[in-house]
C-alpha cells in the first residue's frame, strides 16, 4: 500500500512503480491509473512525482510537448525537401515518361534511316547488277 510512505520520502515512495508521490503534501498515495495525469485536486501537476523523484508532471509535459513538436517539424521538413528534390528532378530530366518517349523517337528515326540506307543499297547493287548483266 502506497499509503505506508507518506511523509517519508519521494525516493521511498517511488520505489514501488504503482505510486505517486505529491511533494507540496509530502503524501504518497495511488497513481491514478484511468487518468493519464494525476487530477488537480489529488496533487498539482508540479508537485506531482512518478517514477523519478527529480521530473515532475509539469516539466515532463512541458519537455514531451518540444521534443515530440520538434520531431514532428523535422519530419515535415524532410518531407517536404524530399518532394521537392523529386519535384525538380523530374522536372529538369523531363520525367520518365518524357524520357521513354524521347529514346522511342529515337528508336524510331534509327529504323526508318536504316531502312532508307538498305533500300538505297538495294538499288545500287541492283543497277550494279543490270550494269554487268548478272541479274
Amino acid at each position: 500500500d502506497c499509503r505506508q510512505y507518506t511523509n517519508r520520502s519521494c525516493e521511498e515512495c517511488l520505489k514501488n512503480v504503482t505510486c505517486l508521490w505529491c511533494a507540496s503534501s509530502r503524501r504518497c498515495m495511488e497513481y491514478p491509473v484511468r487518468r493519464i495525469l494525476p487530477p488537480a485536486d489529488l496533487c498539482e501537476l508540479r508537485s506531482a512525482r512518478w517514477g523519478v523523484c527529480w521530473v515532475n508532471f509539469e516539466a515532463l509535459i512541458i519537455a514531451m510537448s518540444v521534443v515530440g513538436g520538434t520531431l514532428l517539424i523535422m519530419l515535415g521538413v524532410c518531407c517536404c525537401c524530399c518532394c521537392c528534390k523529386k519535384k525538380s528532378k523530374r522536372q529538369v530530366s523531363g520525367g520518365p515518361d518524357k524520357d521513354d518517349e524521347r529514346a522511342a523517337r529515337e528508336r524510331e528515326k534509327r529504323r526508318v534511316r536504316q531502312e532508307e540506307r538498305r533500300a538505297e543499297m538495294k538499288s545500287r547493287h541492283d543497277e550494279i547488277r543490270r550494269k554487268y548483266g548478272t541479274v
